[in-house]
């Protein structure tokens, strides 16, 4: 599936097409590494939930015009995302697409992702997806080592996502993703090349490599900074062992195959994400659910050229949100400045990088000039590449493993006028 070319087009200005991201953060477990806003809630919450999202999908174009921002109706990429999304039933799902369907217009092509947990998708809720359109699954299976998945908090097997790949396939989805976690918990070099070898075994036809990240909003992130033994915290591998893995990863999938395009994210020919790479392309998304962003464009004036944006996030709060309780946890409109910003550092994600030609046609020559000098700088640092004969900028395989480092110098850049409402 080739991207559409008003995607990768879009990185000012409006975007004929958009992106629908629907949280849904419900889980039967609670992962002790996940940062995320999920977590175990009644079943009986499900019903409400829904109801919630699909008032929120109808009141969308009303509070974009509010707001003075360009909502498109043409869709093509929806993605469920979590938590896990198929904890829902069968009936929620049709429930909500067809209020996608009385809302807005969803192309013959569009992407329609579901992130799954191993082990959790019934008969029924797969005969729905189907029903619905769904077209790609994404499997959460972080690791093949049985061992690995327990410590972490994870409640399937190896047998587990290899029958689901199985039933995915035979239900017709062959658009396929298995998510791996390098930094678990007794996770080794020799038992991350077995998890990358049964990933490639299977066939897939994309994968997505994540390093642990150790913060204060997981549990495990807690116990390490802590310095505590919680959670298995003493066997989680240093950090010199997780950036092997990561180069390992890219390697053997490089081999087989499966040529990395954005820092975590590798693909065959044809198969990369197309919502994901809406967000690294600055084309317009809308999340709807708890702690859900979205990125929408102003309306165009011909007085600014290059028109604002505004990024928005939802309550991580579930209970103000079933309450109707709408807090906004960000909400930033952001200028050409930041939005120059943006452009590096979401392009330096991709592995085609940043083309200066793009850089001047979209921001001009003279605002372009202190970013191009931290590049320049970079590359003499090794951390990015410059092909000369493209004029583009890479992130060079040591600067992807400190890319938030080079992000934040492209952020230094600048003066900070960023306006938060």
């Amino acid at each position: 599936m080739p991207l559409p070319p008003q995607i990768e087009s879009s990185s000012v200005g409006h975007c004929q097409s958009l992106g629908l991201y629907l949280s849904i953060p419900f889980c039967r477990s609670k992962c002790t590494y996940c940062n995320f806003a999920s977590g175990v809630y009644p079943a009986s919450h499900h019903d409400q939930y829904v109801e919630r999202l699909v008032g929120d999908l109808r009141a969308s174009g009303s509070q974009a015009a509010e707001r003075g921002l360009h909502l498109p109706q043409t869709v093509d990429s929806i993605y469920f995302g979590g938590g896990t999304p198929v904890l829902l039933s069968s009936a929620h799902f049709h429930t909500i697409f067809r209020a996608i369907g009385e809302i807005f217009a969803l192309t013959a092509e569009a992407e329609i992702t579901v992130e799954c947990a191993p082990g959790q998708l019934s008969d029924s809720t797969l005969d729905a997806l189907v029903a619905c359109g769904v077209n790609r699954v994404s499997l959460g299976a972080q690791s093949f080592i049985d061992r690995e998945c327990a410590t972490s908090g994870r409640l399937h097997t190896r047998a587990d996502v290899l029958t689901d790949l199985k039933r995915l396939r035979t239900a017709g989805i062959e658009n396929l993703n298995l998510d791996l976690l390098a930094g678990l918990a007794g996770q080794t070099i020799h038992s991350w090349r077995e998890s990358i070898d049964i990933l490639l075994q299977t066939g897939v036809p994309h994968a997505s490599v994540y390093m642990l990240e150790i913060d204060e909003d997981s549990r495990l992130g807690r116990e390490l900074l802590q310095g505590g033994a919680r959670y298995y915290a003493g066997l989680v591998p240093s950090d010199e062992t997780i950036a092997d893995m990561y180069e390992t990863a890219i390697e053997l999938f490089s081999s087989a195959g499966l040529a990395q395009y954005e820092i975590s994210n590798f693909a065959r020919p044809g198969f990369a994400s197309r919502h994901n790479l809406r967000y690294w392309c600055r084309a317009p998304y809308l999340g709807l659910g708890v702690d859900a962003s979205s990125m929408l464009f102003a309306e165009e004036n011909a007085d600014e050229p290059t028109p604002a944006s505004l990024r928005l996030t939802t309550t991580s709060s579930l209970d103000d949100y079933l309450a109707g309780i709408t807090p906004l946890a960000e909400q930033s409109w952001l200028g050409p400045v930041q939005q120059m910003e943006e452009f590096w550092f979401l392009g330096l994600r991709r592995n085609s990088g940043v083309a200066v030609t793009d850089l001047m046609h979209l921001f001009g020559a003279e605002a372009a000039q202190p970013s191009l000098a931290v590049a320049h700088r970079l590359v003499a640092e090794g951390l990015l590449c410059f092909e000369r004969h493209a004029e583009r900028f890479t992130l060079s395989p040591r600067g992807r493993l400190l890319s938030n480092n080079v992000f934040a110098e492209f952020l230094a850049a600048y003066p900070d006028p960023a306006t938060s409402l």
